[in-house]
């Protein structure tokens, strides 16, 4: 396939994980099909540039989106309301820097030693924690959005270093949207009973 037909898949998928990223900010149930169109295209873009490390992340982010369309819908077998914001305790906040730590170089190792990927540690870092990420995203942990500022900052630099120039101006308004999210999450947990407890 063409290099103008890759282009155009990474123009939809980058409008549709602009949608989703937008309406994540906003708390909206409506993100998650728009975040499953974003993936499965950029799937494919990412294999094409031999990012083989982002190609398995957005398989995985397939079935989170799926879990976390599920779980914003249903918080739970006997809840009414949305699923409130709210943040991690210091034990699970240290066991997630390990998690990611640990994660990255191992995948990094096994990437580095079975594939012929480029940026390989920098393209893992962005895999385990991307996918920490979008699981606290699922379960409307505050800190996702901390992790997804990380993340968009390494990953602006990649992608342009591949010449992926969308792409990479993508991450760079993602990143400007995660600290909006953030901010706009703050405000919500604020509000929450357990936060003023």
């Amino acid at each position: 396939m063409s290099d103008t037909f890759y282009s155009g898949i990474e123009w939809l998928a980058a409008v549709a994980g602009l949608i989703n990223v937008y309406l994540l900010t906003r708390q909206s149930i409506f993100s998650w099909p728009a975040g499953l169109m974003s993936v499965f295209l950029y799937a494919f873009v990412f294999y094409h540039n031999h990012l083989y490390s982002d190609v398995i992340l957005h398989g995985i982010y397939t079935l989170l989106n799926i879990y976390g369309w599920y779980k914003w819908s249903k918080p739970s077998a006997n809840a009414t309301d949305e699923l409130p914001v709210s943040k991690l305790t210091v034990n699970q906040l240290i066991i997630l820097s390990a998690l990611i730590i640990v994660g990255f170089l191992i995948w990094g190792y096994i990437v580095g030693k079975t594939t012929t990927a480029v940026y390989i540690y920098p393209d893992a870092f962005i895999l385990v924690t991307s996918l920490c990420a979008q699981y606290l995203l699922t379960v409307k942990k505050i800190e996702n959005w901390i992790l997804w500022i990380i993340v968009d900052i390494i990953a602006i630099t990649i992608y342009f270093l591949q010449e992926l120039y969308i792409t990479s101006g993508l991450y760079f308004i993602y990143l400007l949207l995660c600290i909006h999210g953030y901010n706009q999450w703050l405000q919500s947990y604020r509000k929450t009973p357990s936060s003023l407890t």
